[in-house]
């Protein structure tokens, strides 16, 4: 399990476990927030060789068998 501070998530640097769409670096972009309570609902990542953007939720992020903090 990854830890991390959902606050300091923007512009945090994310290495896939396996590739997606060929590409297994990522750079969070943009945060989605919940309008009401401004909670994290889901980021924007942008893959560093392409730019290609998807959305994802921030919580599987967490998990360390899809996503390795960092660039590695």
């Amino acid at each position: 399990m990854n830890k991390f501070n959902a606050d300091k998530l923007l512009l945090s640097k994310w290495t896939a476990t396996a590739p997606i769409n060929k590409k297994k670096h990522f750079l969070v972009v943009e945060l989605m927030r919940d309008e009401f309570n401004q909670q994290i609902v889901s980021c924007v990542l942008e893959a560093v060789i392409d730019k290609e953007q998807f959305n994802t939720d921030w919580q599987d992020l967490k998990n360390s068998e899809l996503w390795i903090q960092g660039w590695k």
